[in-house]
């Protein structure tokens, strides 16, 4: 199973979806969708604009459980 940790990171750079949503150029809507682990793809334009925001790396958003 894929777990985005887009809260956790958000909340370790004390940003907020909004801000993120700004910097980030998505919807608040699409943003959430991705934060609430619904989502069923990402582009990697947007996953490296939301590293580059939030300074981070893929892993650090991007996890694989085994189920």
């Amino acid at each position: 199973m894929i777990v985005i940790n887009l809260d956790v990171m958000m909340a370790k750079r004390k940003m907020s979806l909004n801000e993120l949503s700004e910097k980030v150029g998505i919807t608040l809507a699409n943003l959430s969708i991705l934060k609430n682990n619904k989502a069923k793809a990402i582009r990697f334009s947007t996953l490296e604009a939301i590293c580059e925001a939030l300074d981070c790396k893929v892993e650090d958003i991007i996890e694989y459980i085994k189920e």
